[in-house]
């Protein structure tokens, strides 16, 4: 393990389609949405620790998730947890992340790695990011790991890369934009693209050099607060400073204008955990092909079904095939599974009809 190997690991997100587990004021990162006894944010940053040391896993979060962070992951210590006082995207929060790790080291290598993935070979995962580590260390890339398509899925962004490269890490040509299903089936024939799994590994150098080309003025926002950053005068910086910045993903502002980015198809398989339907996917079923979260089941001439309840609770089902059956104190939801996608939605108007505490 590397002292100056670097996690950033990004928990701000609230994944609505995960509602009602998944709520503004509890998001699906602090669930044990899988069963396990681990929490999803738990899962990642005892991946991550495999070879990054657990001191230099910094996690990024919104400012209202703090004392979440700090209750599920005791051992780290509160300037470890790096809160955006403001949504402004994925652009400005991996800048500040990348600032605050290079005046600690300035030779660090770090990766960026969503903290609700699902990914069961660790030891491949450890492998495929460390040899990226090893290219970074070397040359002024971008690295990034993607997943090899299993079908012509329309959630995802797709990364092309140049057929001709025969090395392990191929050069990517470009990202592209969630497709549409025969555009992705195109993709999928064509050999040379992968799912775009949103893990990002550089050198700090590497990083902020690129935000110095390629952002300016977002570069120039948060270099102002360098002789602030891990000191106790980094906090009244950023709540002065962070709602200036643009609202951007590092997608747009970095890894599309650069042209030194190489993608690794990964060694491991990967689930995005995004909605109901790929956490059905990840789960043991029963003979009736249900998969069951905490609950006991008693089911007839029902098969398909995705059910979660509270812990140990009966749930009686007849009849019913491929839905989301999920139990909540104040929330049942009973909702197809084909239209999944649709849950967002159903949560506006929960909200407009029910009010805000229910979302």
């Amino acid at each position: 393990m590397k002292k100056n190997y670097y996690a950033v690991l990004m928990a701000g997100g609230v994944g609505s389609r995960f509602w009602p587990i998944s709520t503004s004021s509890y998001p699906k990162q602090f669930h044990d949405m899988l069963g396990t006894g681990d929490t999803l944010i738990q899962k990642t940053f005892k991946r991550l620790s495999k070879f990054v040391p657990e001191e230099n896993i910094l996690i990024l979060t919104n400012e209202r998730y703090n004392d979440l962070v700090l209750e599920q992951l005791p051992g780290i210590d509160q300037d470890q947890v790096v809160l955006e006082p403001a949504m402004r995207n994925t652009a400005p929060c991996i800048l500040y992340a990348a600032l605050k790790i290079q005046k600690k080291d300035p030779n660090a290598v770090m990766i960026v790695a969503p903290s609700d993935h699902w990914i069961e070979d660790e030891e491949a995962f450890t492998k495929d990011v460390t040899s990226c580590f090893d290219k970074c260390e070397k040359e002024s890339v971008i690295c990034t790991l993607g997943i090899k398509p299993t079908f012509p899925n329309t959630g995802f962004g797709y990364i092309e890369y140049e057929k001709e490269n025969e090395a392990p890490l191929k050069n990517v040509r470009q990202f592209r934009e969630k497709p549409d299903y025969k555009t992705a089936k195109d993709f999928i024939a064509k050999g040379n693209f992968l799912w775009n799994a949103g893990i990002f590994m550089w050198s700090v150098e590497t990083i902020v050099n690129a935000f110095k080309t390629f952002q300016p003025e977002q570069y120039a926002l948060f270099q102002e607060g360098e002789e602030f950053y891990n000191t106790a005068q980094e906090r009244a910086f950023i709540n002065e400073n962070y709602a200036k910045a643009e609202n951007i993903s590092i997608d747009y502002a970095i890894l599309e204008p650069s042209n030194n980015i190489f993608v690794l198809p990964a060694t491991f398989d990967w689930n995005d955990l995004g909605t109901w339907g790929s956490l059905y996917d990840k789960l043991d079923k029963d003979e009736s092909n249900n998969a069951l979260v905490n609950c006991q089941v008693l089911a007839q001439d029902a098969s398909g079904n995705m059910i979660r309840s509270p812990k140990g609770k009966v749930v009686v089902i007849d009849g019913l095939k491929d839905y989301i059956v999920v139990d909540k104190e104040e929330v049942l939801l009973i909702y197809p599974k084909s239209k999944e996608q649709d849950i967002k939605k159903v949560l506006t108007k929960v909200k407009d009809q029910f009010g805000d505490q229910l979302a």
